[in-house]
């Protein structure tokens, strides 16, 4: 039986669409579609389990895969399978799940998955600006409590004119990359970075991005419709008694208004509001806790957010005693390490990060391997959260999808900040110590000084810091410098990175419903404060990067040599660069510029010798003799029928100086012109058209002897014979018909 097919088209209002198609693939699934623009194909599936987990949380699990079929192409490696996902397909799950969580209803618990895969890929069409519609789609189709439709789409913005899911071509042209979330009537995520903008147009940028996620939702509606929209499953909501939670409130919401008030530091207020907690679950008897005990704990979080809230709505306090504009106290040092390239602790209230800068060739780049881009990255940040930072103990089971984020955050935040002819590949990692809100915007600050201690030439200076949003509707307070306690109880976290001239990177997740882009405007310009506020901080430590690295770091050399002349560096085998590297104590990279075909040669070394004689043997072995011209050689070799001697502008490059070039005279020996380790000077006759090598003469420089006629060339066979039958020094070796040889003059 074939299938009935339900489609829909978006106009990308540029000649490109996205088709949304239903109807024919995963129909066990609880909603599916494939979402299409040009050749690129994602399949995206939804299922949620109809019974309630015994969790306390949605057990939500968005799942983003390439597949390497997709693109025409094996995995690499020996296991020729697709395995974990990359980091790429990391930050696509979390782009869509940041936007799908909030919208399902805080009871509903059960297990779902959202799954989507790239199929077929095209080059022109980057796949995951699409991945937010195609889960919001496949929703749409199912029967989840969900609580409207959303999409995701890209913004770049190439010569002024803001552009929608750009091409990686037009994103390399663009001074913006962002990605923005949103339903019909509210922006929820936002995540990109940029070329130090201002915070109006990041808000232009977010507001025509949401222009075109209108449309998108628009064809979704309109394909559930078509399809069938389901009715909305039964679920077992939460139980609520309202008297209950009154109670708690009366109990509990002066203490904790109070605890609040007193600016504490983490671990006082924690334990204070613990015990708030103790002492209302004691206000039960075991028959009411037997009963309603399991509300209890939920009540008492609510009555608590609730008093942290109003204090900073009605007062303008925070929770560690602050202002909502205040930066915690500051402190920080660089050179902490001995033996790193650069290392930098940032340490702002009670979060700390410790940042480690490591230099080294292009062989060290991070290689992008997925079946929608390859590449290589010469500047990456790797970010690590130990469980100890938040006083925790927990198993460690490899990097987790947040440190991927916050590092990739920061990552966008520092690069555009590398200069372009940074002959280095450098890796930051930042060791998170101390962690009580935004971490990552601490990284970016430890990342920065580690830079520039380094002596990494960096543009600008960055830096970086979280801000919150409270508001009832009706009041709203902008906080700068989060906590994590604010973190949680607020309407809006967002992120924001810069250089005193504008933004480099931003990540937003907010919270509330119709939030207006007068107070996000607002809240971005009370971030540009604080974050210059930080930026002093930084400046005062360290100013302006090192003139150099640090003696024990390697210090990078780049040369630029003809591609004829690859080979040779290279030598047989990798003779002659393994010998070198031996040598000098470097480390020698060579590639090839593919517009000028080119090779760029990489000297990495710690002694400034070892690249010196690196740099050497590279002039000695481009080092070519112009035509008639003469050359200090010295004698390093001496043959029967020569001497080999070396340029000495360019020690290693040699060459024959035969027998009949060393003087007018009639030579016998060698060694009755030359001696090994003599200098002199050679003119350069070019390539011998007849012997293919090349040509110099001792003789020609010196004054030729009166009365000199001059007699036939001796040419030299593969015995060392000249054509005559004699050797190199001039003895008649033939067997037959010898005759006593006459006086030399004679002669």
């Amino acid at each position: 039986m074939i299938p009935k097919v339900f489609k829909e088209v978006i106009d990308l209002g540029d000649g490109r669409e996205i088709s949304i198609e239903t109807g024919k693939l995963a129909k066990q699934a609880h909603g599916s579609v494939v979402v299409q623009s040009g050749n690129c194909m994602l399949l995206c599936t939804v299922v949620s389990n109809y019974k309630q987990s015994d969790v306390d949380f949605l057990p939500l699990t968005v799942d983003y895969r390439e597949k390497f079929a997709a693109a025409g192409r094996y995995p690499g490696g020996f296991f020729k399978r697709e395995a974990r996902p990359s980091d790429g397909e990391v930050l696509t799950m979390r782009l869509v799940d940041r936007v799908l969580r909030p919208l399902f209803p805080k009871d509903y618990h059960a297990e779902t998955q959202v799954m989507i895969q790239l199929m077929s890929h095209d080059e022109n069409v980057m796949p995951e600006a699409m991945a937010g519609l195609a889960a919001s789609a496949a929703i749409q189709l199912s029967d989840f409590p969900f609580e409207c439709a959303i999409s995701e789409a890209r913004v770049a913005r190439v010569n002024g004119e803001f552009v929608i899911n750009p091409t990686r071509a037009q994103l390399a042209e663009s001074d913006l990359e962002m990605m923005i979330g949103a339903s019909a009537d509210s922006v929820m995520m936002v995540e990109g970075e940029m070329d130090e903008i201002s915070e109006e147009v990041m808000a232009d940028a977010i507001k025509f991005a949401h222009e075109a996620i209108k449309v998108q939702i628009a064809a979704q509606l309109r394909l559930a419709e078509a399809f069938g929209k389901k009715e909305t499953r039964e679920y077992a909501t939460a139980e609520v008694n309202e008297e209950l939670e009154k109670r708690i409130h009366d109990l509990a919401y002066d203490k904790c208004y109070a605890i609040a008030k007193k600016g504490t530091s983490k671990a006082e207020r924690t334990n204070a509001f613990a015990e708030v907690k103790e002492e209302v679950k004691a206000s039960f008897t075991e028959e009411e806790m037997a009963e309603f005990g399991h509300l209890v704990g939920g009540y008492y979080r609510k009555a608590e957010k609730e008093a942290v809230r109003e204090l900073t709505l009605s007062e303008g306090l925070r929770l560690d005693g602050r202002k909502t504009d205040e930066i915690r106290p500051i402190w920080c040092e660089i050179d902490y390490l001995p033996s790193t390239h650069g290392s930098a602790i940032f340490t702002r209230g009670e979060t700390q990060a410790l940042a480690t800068v490591t230099l080294g060739t292009s062989r060290d780049a991070n290689k992008i391997d997925m079946p929608s881009f390859e590449g290589e990255e010469n500047f990456y940040l790797h970010y690590n959260f130990p469980p100890f930072c938040t006083g925790e103990a927990r198993p460690l089971r490899g990097t987790s999808r947040r440190e991927v984020g916050h590092g990739n955050l920061a990552q966008r935040g520092l690069k555009g900040m590398i200069p372009s002819d940074c002959p280095y590949t450098v890796r930051v990692v930042s060791e998170v110590l101390e962690s009580n809100g935004s971490s990552s915007m601490a990284t970016v600050c430890a990342g920065t000084m580690a830079l520039m201690d380094a002596g990494v030439k960096m543009k600008r200076p960055v830096s970086g810091i979280a801000m919150g949003l409270i508001s009832d509707g009706d009041r709203y307070a902008v906080l700068s410098d989060i906590l994590g306690d604010e973190d949680h109880l607020g309407d809006m976290d967002f992120k924001v990175t810069g250089t005193s001239e504008g933004i480099t990177a931003c990540q937003m997740d907010i919270k509330i419903k119709g939030l207006s882009y007068e107070i996000l405007v607002n809240a971005l310009k009370q971030a540009r404060d604080g974050r210059l506020h930080i930026l002093g901080k930084i400046t005062d430590t360290i100013s302006t990067p090192a003139e150099d690295v640090k003696p024990h770091a390697p210090k990078m050399v780049t040369r630029r040599i003809p591609n004829e002349f690859i080979g040779a560096l290279i030598g047989p085998g990798g003779k002659v660069i393994q010998e070198m590297q031996k040598e000098t104590g470097t480390t020698i990279v060579i590639n090839e510029d593919p517009v000028t075909e080119e090779g760029i040669v990489e000297i990495l070394g710690v002694g400034q010798e070892g690249i010196d004689a690196v740099l050497a043997k590279i002039d000695s072995i481009l080092f070519k003799p112009e035509l008639g011209k003469s050359y200090e050689v010295k004698v390093i070799k001496m043959l029967d029928f020569g001497a080999v001697v070396e340029y000495a502008e360019a020690p290693g490059n040699e060459v024959l100086l035969h027998v009949s070039e060393l003087a007018w005279e009639r030579t016998e020996n060698v060694s009755d012109v030359v001696n090994m380790g003599d200098v002199f000077e050679v003119k350069y006759f070019g390539v011998d058209p007849k012997t293919r090598k090349e040509k110099v003469s001792r003789k020609a420089l010196l004054p030729k002897p009166e009365g000199y006629v001059a007699r036939p060339p001796r040419e030299s066979n593969d015995r060392g014979r000249d054509n005559r039958g004699r050797d190199n020094r001039g003895r008649d070796n033939r067997q037959d018909d010898r005759k006593p040889r006459g006086d030399k003059k004679e002669d």
